[in-house]
């Protein structure tokens, strides 16, 4: 496995290829992959470039960081881990308070009295 770059600020209309075919020039591109919005399925702007070596990476991290691509300047660097996610709360998280005690085990709710 090689190095993984982080490839923002890029134009919402550049597809994997091309982001490939720019990094190409400094190395053996392992994968280029542009981050889509799940929702939209239009670009997020970013993308995850890997090289397959470390050399070729801080290459084309030198080489490219500001350099303009259809029109905008790439923020080139290492990739960073993903850290670990707050739990916020929200949905799917810890049960759901129940129902209150609406009138207890066998036979249901109303007891005594006559019939």
């Amino acid at each position: 496995m090689g190095k993984k770059i982080y490839v923002g600020n890029l134009s919402y209309s550049l597809d994997d290829q091309s982001l490939a075919d720019t990094f190409a020039e400094f190395g053996n591109v392992e994968s280029a992959r542009i981050v889509i919005d799940r929702e939209t399925g239009r670009s997020k702007g970013f993308a995850f470039v890997e090289m397959s070596t470390d050399d070729e990476a801080a290459t084309a991290i030198a080489k490219l960081n500001g350099v303009e691509l259809m029109g905008r300047a790439m923020n080139v660097s290492e990739a960073k881990p993903m850290a670990p996610r707050e739990n916020r709360g929200g949905f799917g998280g810890g049960r759901g308070g129940g129902g209150g005690n609406r009138g207890g085990g066998f036979g249901g709710g109303n007891r005594g009295g006559r019939f």
